[in-house]
Formats: structure tokens, C-alpha cells, sequence
């Protein structure tokens, strides 16, 4: 079985994609170089009408995308820098998005947003480190954050066959996995999944903190019996998939890597505790308050949610109940 990275997969999905359909191209800062090393051959493959650099004016190609689409044609546009959709979300949020809608569906808006490497990397600092998707799924944009190669690869297709806008988080933390993916396929948006079944708890995991929670729930299998729930997509969310875990466990810890306040953790904790009469207080662990992810590697890390921290919120929520 070939084993595929998850950044490859990234990859192989947009070339699949502009080989089944001529109107998908792409659009961003330096991607005939690669510069995030996810369009790698993809100019010399698919030729520069196809793959286009852009100038440095993220609201300029974003606006264009709209338009392209709403002429027919299905744009991919790659952010290296997470922050850069704060610059953009008018033209998201209010054009792209808004469109189909206010028309009362008289147009459809295919625009892909890919940002790979979200989140933090090392020595990136405050203005490159954010995980912004909490701020699309408020505003009801698809947001897809996938954690596995397979999922790279299948929820990027499905974004890309998705005829309203769709934001891809890719996450750093995530970008350099390997599995054996034996023939990637599609990936239904709105569809989470269980990675790993449990009796005393589920464990929600954004992103590339799924393999986070794999690895607490491996060390804590002869004490707790943990349940893994990935996702996928913040929005549209599987609530009826979740909400069938939590009534199994009785008890929910939300691991994600954002801010505290208004995050998707919060959501998720809201909307469960609506449904499901949980055994013991649901717990969430994430980034705190407002940060902004320092520039020092022991600062950055620190500030980010880790193993540890989930160990001990599912040992207290097992405790309390």
C-alpha cells in the first residue's frame, strides 16, 4: 500500500481535480515556485493560464476569484499565512458567500480557499500563527480542517466540487503525516468520524490535535476508555454523529487549537450539553484567551494545547463523574 504525506495529498487532489475539470485553476502568491510546496508541478503540468502568481494584494485576487466563478470557472486560491484571510473576509464573507444567497440561488460561488500550514510553525510569530476557522463556521462559510492524508486529499476534492466557497485549513502540525492512503477518494463536507471507540468519554479533536488525542487515549487505555471524534468539517457540522458518541460516554473534552472565548470548542460544548444529559462537566482545552502565539519556540509552544493538558481534562471529567 503507498504511503502518502499529507502535503502530497494536497497536491495530488489539485492535480486530479484540473485533470477531471478544465475550469478548475489556481490562484496565489508564488505558486509557480511552490512556495508552500503543495502546487509542486503543477505549472509545468497544467501550463501558466492555469496556475497564476499574484500580486501582493490578497483583496485584489480574492475579488477576482468571485468574479471568475461567478463567470463559470472554479479558482483554488492558496493563503500560506493564515492571517492573511483577516484581510479577506470581506470578500468572502460578503461577496462570495452572501451571493447565491441573496440572488436567491440565481448563482452559484465555487471558490476553494486553501491555507496550508495554518495554525503555528515554528518561530512564525504572532501575526503567521492563527487558526481563524472558528470565524467562517460563525458565519455559516463551509470549513473543512482535515487531520489525515486521506482526508486531505478527499475534503480538498469535495471543496473543489462544492458550488458555494469552502475554507480548507491545513494545519502545520499536520502538514508532514504519512499514512498508507491505498486509493484516495472523495470525502463527503458535513461528515465526521470516529477514530478511535470508547466507553467513559469522547474526546472531540480539531485538526492535527486527532492524532494528539489517538496518543493520550493509547496511554490512558488501561485507566480511561476514550473515545476520538474528528470532525472534519466545523461547518456544516456532524452534530447527529457527535451527539450519538456523547450519549453513548456520558462525558465530552474538546481539544482545539484556538483561542478560548468564542471558539469552535465552546460551540461544540454548547450544542452538545442542548442534547445529550451529560455524566460529569464538559471540559475544554485550548489556547487561552486572546493569545497571540510568541515569536520564542518555548513561548509558542507553550501557549498552544498539548497532551498533557488533555490527559488531566479527561481524568478530571472521568473523576467528576
Amino acid at each position: 500500500m503507498p504511503r502518502l504525506s499529507y502535503r502530497r495529498a494536497l497536491t495530488r487532489a489539485l492535480a486530479d481535480e484540473m485533470t477531471r475539470d478544465e475550469s478548475v485553476f489556481l490562484l496565489g502568491e508564488d505558486i509557480r515556485v511552490a512556495a508552500a510546496n503543495v502546487t509542486s508541478g503543477l505549472l509545468k503540468r497544467f501550463g501558466p493560464e492555469r496556475v497564476v502568481d499574484t500580486p501582493l494584494s490578497e483583496q485584489a485576487f480574492t475579488s477576482f476569484a468571485t468574479g471568475a466563478a461567478l463567470a463559470g470557472l472554479r479558482p483554488v486560491l492558496e493563503f500560506q499565512i493564515p492571517s492573511l484571510l483577516f484581510l479577506v473576509f470581506e470578500q468572502i464573507v460578503n461577496h462570495a458567500h452572501k451571493f447565491p444567497l441573496m440572488t436567491g440561488g440565481q448563482c452559484a460561488v465555487p471558490v476553494t480557499y486553501l491555507v496550508p500550514g495554518s495554525g503555528s510553525r515554528t518561530g512564525w510569530a504572532g501575526q503567521h500563527s492563527d487558526h481563524p476557522y472558528s470565524l467562517f463556521a460563525h458565519v455559516g462559510v463551509t470549513t473543512v480542517v482535515p487531520a489525515t492524508p486521506a482526508d486531505a486529499y478527499g475534503l480538498l476534492v469535495s471543496a473543489i466540487r462544492c458550488d458555494d466557497p469552502v475554507v480548507v485549513f491545513a494545519p502545520a502540525g499536520a502538514m508532514d503525516l504519512r499514512a498508507d492512503v491505498a486509493d484516495p477518494a472523495p470525502v463527503p463536507l458535513g461528515r465526521g468520524v470516529v477514530r478511535r471507540v470508547g466507553t467513559d468519554v469522547t474526546v472531540v479533536a480539531v485538526g492535527h490535535l486527532v492524532h494528539d488525542a489517538l496518543a493520550v487515549a493509547g496511554d490512558l487505555a488501561g485507566q480511561v476508555s476514550v473515545e476520538v471524534f474528528d470532525p472534519r468539517t466545523l461547518y456544516p457540522f456532524d452534530w447527529d454523529g457527535l451527539v450519538e458518541s456523547v450519549s453513548r460516554t456520558g462525558r465530552l473534552v474538546v481539544v482545539d487549537d484556538s483561542n478560548r472565548s468564542c471558539g469552535i470548542a465552546g460551540e461544540i460544548i454548547a450544542a452538545v450539553v442542548e442534547r445529550v444529559r451529560l455524566l460529569a462537566p464538559p471540559r475544554r482545552v485550548t489556547r487561552p484567551d486572546g493569545a497571540v502565539l510568541p515569536f520564542a519556540p518555548a513561548l509558542d509552544r507553550a501557549v498552544q494545547p498539548g497532551r498533557d493538558q488533555l490527559t488531566a481534562a479527561i481524568q478530571l471529567t472521568v473523576k467528576d463523574g
